[in-house]
C-alpha cells in the first residue's frame, strides 16, 4: 500500500515499461495506458492483458479505450493471474530486488525498482509461445501484458 508499481511487459522484445504511482486508481491506470500507447507505433494494434481490478473497469478507462481503438483490453479470469506474463516479471523483481533490499524512504522505494527495470531492459528476455485460435490470429508481437 506504500507505492504501486505498474509494468507493461512486451512479450516480443521482453522489454518492460515501468512506472510508480502513489495509488492504483483508474486515473493512474489511464496515465499508464497513455505511456504504453506513446511507446508504440501509432497504427500498431496493442493487446493489453489485465486482471479484474476495479480500477481497470471504469468509465475513465472506457473513455480512453474509445479514443484509442487500436488498444484492446483482455481480462484474465479470476484467480488466473499466472496467465498474465507480466506476473512472471513481478515474481522476478520480488525475488531479485524487493525481498532482498532495504528501503529507507518512499523516494528510495520509487527509485530502486526503476533502476532494476532499466538494468533488466539492457538484456530483456522475450516470451516464446504460440497461440492458436482458428477464428482470430493474435500474434505475440501485438500483446503487452500489464499489472
Amino acid at each position: 500500500g506504500t507505492l504501486s508499481l505498474y509494468a507493461a511487459f512486451n512479450t516480443k522484445t521482453g522489454e518492460v515499461l515501468g512506472k510508480t504511482a502513489t495509488r492504483h486508481t483508474s486515473s493512474e491506470f489511464v496515465a499508464f495506458l497513455a505511456d504504453i500507447v506513446a511507446h508504440q507505433p501509432r497504427s500498431k494494434e496493442i493487446h493489453v492483458i489485465v486482471d479484474n481490478l476495479s480500477a481497470h473497469k471504469t468509465k475513465l478507462v472506457d473513455a480512453f479505450l474509445s479514443e484509442h481503438p487500436n488498444l484492446r483490453m483482455h481480462f484474465t479470469p479470476t484467480y488466473s493471474s499466472w496467465l498474465n506474463q507480466v506476473e512472471l516479471w513481478f515474481a522476478k523483481i520480488e525475488r531479485d530486488m524487493i525481498a532482498r533490499d532495504v528501503f529507507t524512504s518512499v523516494p528510495d522505494l520509487k527509485r530502486k525498482p526503476m533502476r532494476y527495470n532499466r538494468k533488466y531492459n539492457e538484456q530483456p528476455k522475450s516470451v516464446q509461445w504460440k497461440y492458436f485460435d482458428p477464428t482470430r490470429r493474435i500474434t505475440p508481437d501485438s500483446i503487452i501484458t500489464v499489472h
